[in-house]
């Protein structure tokens, strides 16, 4: 691993920003982000009785305290001000015990607390890469190759961001939270919110016919049509994603499948401007004429284990019924893969879950899948797809 670039290395004035007196402003993008990736942080920062509860529960005080000073002390260091903001084991735990005292904030199956880790985690590991020059975990992620002097700007900046009041935000609470943002904002690495609301633009049709749809006339609920992102600059589809197209075009023609899910992000090769879903939507309907009320576009995933996760999370928001399978439609090596005990290992180990289970195989390219619930679980660790 790249050692950490050196406070001292790092270290520069920071410059006063303009003192105001003016009401905290409204911030769309950060909005839609905080929502995005801190569900429950932003949901305590729209309810001012919360933040108190969590705030003033024992202990906390005392440990918002000390992360106040530990901040101050770092005076004009910019890195030292950032790694005031990560958050130890200690004072975790004091964020925990805070949020039992503030019953009705937003949490997945597991529950409150575990939601409270999950953001908490994600906080220390956006600071880190994005501010302390950490390596991120995959080559796609991170804020990219920048200069010292264009790294050091977006330090300062974020810092000027974080100390700027946001309506609806938990600021008062803590800056972290806010400063975790204002890191992806200025990297331009704000793809958690890309496609937002994810049920409109591109999926306003499909998600209108699925509040009509009589699900009981299909025996899937859709096929997941997984992405294989291209390497090659300038390529909008792989060769292995045209062949998932014909694959995919093929089998919805039986009529047994309500819905297409294509999914695949804007993630192959780094920075492309191309997203993989986008992609295999338009050729669905223009090579192929699939009627695009038919199709979904799921345009975050990056990886195998989030196609699914995330196909699993769009059939709940369209209201497709739990207890309905799904089969997944992909080339024979990678359908081996995801049926393989070493992709069940990878599912444990970066979601701490498995995003669903494999029914029965059908062929060498086709798998029924039936998704599970533990998909809603919004962990910001990654947070271009959390």
């Amino acid at each position: 691993m790249r050692a950490l670039l050196s406070a001292a290395a790092l270290a520069v004035t920071v410059l006063a920003a303009p003192a105001s007196a003016e009401a905290a402003v409204g911030d769309g993008v950060m909005a839609a982000l905080s929502a995005r990736l801190f569900p429950l942080f932003d949901a305590a920062g729209h309810d001012p009785a919360a933040l108190e509860r969590i705030a003033r529960a024992p202990g906390m005080e005392n440990v918002l305290r000390v992360r106040r000073e530990r901040r101050a002390a770092c005076g004009t260091d910019l890195v030292c001000r950032a790694q005031a903001l990560l958050w130890s084991d200690r004072e975790a735990d004091a964020v925990r015990r805070a949020v039992a005292q503030a019953p009705g904030l937003p949490a997945a199956d597991d529950g409150a607390t575990a939601q409270v880790d999950r953001e908490i985690a994600g906080i220390n590991m956006i600071v880190r890469t994005y501010a302390l020059g950490a390596i991120p975990a995959t080559a796609i992620d991170g804020p990219g190759t920048v200069s010292p002097q264009d790294h050091l700007t977006r330090l300062q900046a974020a810092d000027w961001i974080t100390e700027t009041a946001r309506g609806g935000s938990a600021q008062q609470l803590d800056p972290s939270i806010d400063y975790a943002l204002a890191l992806l904002d200025v990297s331009d690495r704000t793809d958690a919110i890309g496609h937002e609301p994810l049920t409109g633009g591109a999926n306003a049709a499909a998600t209108a016919r699925a509040k009509a749809l009589d699900w009981h006339r299909y025996r899937y609920s859709a096929m997941i049509v997984t992405g294989v992102g291209p390497e090659i600059e300038g390529e909008p589809l792989s060769p292995f994603g045209k062949y998932h197209l014909r694959l995919a075009a093929r089998r919805f023609a039986q009529g047994d499948i309500a819905f297409i899910i294509v999914t695949g992000g804007r993630a192959h090769p780094r920075a492309t401007p191309f997203t993989e879903a986008d992609e295999m939507r338009k050729a669905l309907i223009e090579r192929y004429g699939v009627p695009a009320e038919a199709i979904l576009i799921e345009p975050y995933a990056r990886h195998t284990t989030t196609n699914l996760r995330n196909a699993s999370r769009l059939l709940a928001r369209i209201g497709a019924p739990v207890e309905a399978e799904t089969v997944i439609v992909c080339n024979p090596l990678q359908s081996a893969y995801i049926e393989s005990a070493k992709f069940t290992e990878r599912n444990a180990a970066e979601l701490g879950y498995h995003p669903g289970k494999v029914v029965r195989r059908v062929s060498p390219t086709e798998l029924v899948f039936r998704p599970s619930p533990a998909s809603e679980r919004v962990d910001p660790r990654d947070p271009l797809d959390p």
